[in-house]
Parts: C-alpha cells; structure tokens; sequence
C-alpha cells in the first residue's frame, strides 16, 4: 500500500516536471521582438495577422498555471505579467480598431471597465485583469516594481518592454522599466522640487510605501534625477489613447 502510494505521487512529481518543462514564453518574446519597437510601440495590426501564434502563447499559459508547479517566486510574477500584457493584447485586436481600451467597456453589456472582462482561462479558472493585477500580482507577491511591467495598452503606460519576462531576467527587466519609465519626460517629468510624476504613483501609492518606502524613495532609486523629500509633487494628466 506504501509502495503504490509511493509510486502515485513519484509518477504526479514526473508528470509534474515534463509538463513545467514544456512550458516557456519563446512565443510571446518572439511575438513582441517582431511587433513591438524599443520605443514600446504596438504594432496590433501585425498581431492581428500573427493572431494564431498568439492564441498559441495564450493556450500555453491557459494550460499551464503556474501555481501547479513548484516554480520560482520570480518564474510566478514573470507567468503573471505576461498573461497579463499578452491578454491585453488579445482585447485589444479582438475589438480593433479603437481608440481607447476604455472604449471597449462600453461594447459589452453590463460590464463597467475592460479590465473586468471575464475572458481569461487559466486552468479551470476564469480572470480579468483585475484579478491577476490585484489579485495575483499585488496581493501575493507584494512588489510595486510590477507597475512598471504591466501594461495597459495606453500611451502613459509603461512602454510594453519588446521581450518576454522570465524568472531568470526579472531584477534586471524591472530595474530597465522603472529607468526607462522615470526618464521619459512624457510619462513623468523629474525635478528636485516640483516634479510632475505619474497617475501611476498616486493611485497605487499604497503599494510603495510598504516595508517603509515611499514614492520619492521608490523614484529616487531609479531616477537620474533625484527628487528632493520636502519637494511639491503634481500629477501628469494620464493619456488612455491606444500605444500604437
């Protein structure tokens, strides 16, 4: 009886194994090094036209949770991000041409935002966008760099980076979005006394101040730049218009 139970959860460990190594965002990163500029540019056109290597990518992710794998802190939150961004992407050039993400809410009856479209499978769950920003990224992992990752299709987003998020990488691929990000004078404007940041800092400012932080500090950290503690801080008006 030992001995069968043994072997049951030996073969689940296997299979377990095989199935995470199968899995890997080489789709994605080719998709966005082949449709996205350095500029974080989107061309949905080109997506549109390579919508089968997509729906690929989205049924890999659907097929394989992360959480069904012993993967890495960093494997999760990179998995995470992706479906996040490439799902976007999916709304998107479902409904193109628009104007706005914001546009497509009013396309679906009863539904409030786009990110609480209930359109993505994972497993034998249904998400939104909101579910995996706020319920996956934010609440589990607890790492406010993950606003420079994700990325609403809009102009005063974070540029979409043009290559997958991996495990491996991830430090690096978010020290290069959050430099990038603070030293585009679109998106945030950086001065020691009266800098003009973006929306993304006051609508989440919770986030970064956990463990002691604070915006400034966060910014500081990766901005050229430095803003100086008693400094007067606005806010850049936010640009929902499509990042193409």
């Amino acid at each position: 009886m030992k001995l069968k139970i043994f072997l049951t959860l030996w073969s689940g460990i296997i299979l377990s194994t095989q199935l995470s190594a199968q899995f890997s965002h080489d789709i994605w990163n080719s998709l966005l090094k082949k449709h996205v500029s350095s500029a974080g540019i989107v061309d949905y056109k080109g997506f549109i036209k390579d919508s089968m290597d997509l729906n690929k990518y989205l049924k890999l992710l659907s097929d394989n949770p992360p959480d069904a794998f012993k993967n890495s802190k960093n494997d999760q939150m990179a998995y995470w991000i992706n479906a996040y961004n490439s799902f976007t992407i999916k709304l998107i050039i479902r409904y193109y041409p628009v104007k706005s993400i914001k546009d497509i809410a009013g396309k679906i009856p009863f539904v409030n935002t786009p990110w609480d479209i209930k359109f993505i499978k994972i497993g034998n769950e249904t998400y939104d966008l909101n579910n995996i920003e706020h319920g996956k990224l934010r609440k589990k992992f607890n790492d406010p760099r993950v606003h420079m990752a994700l990325v609403c299709a809009s102009k005063s987003c974070p540029i979409l980076l043009n290559e997958a998020f991996t495990g491996a990488k991830l430090d690096a691929q978010f020290e290069k979005q959050a430099k990038s990000f603070l030293a585009d004078p679109f998106r945030n404007k950086i001065s020691p006394d009266k800098p003009q940041i973006s929306l993304i800092f006051k609508w989440y400012a919770m986030d970064f101040k956990k463990n002691g932080g604070s915006v400034v500090s966060f910014i500081n950290k990766y901005s050229s730049l430095k803003i100086n503690q008693n400094a007067t801080i606005d806010h850049l008006n936010y640009d929902w218009s499509l990042n193409e």
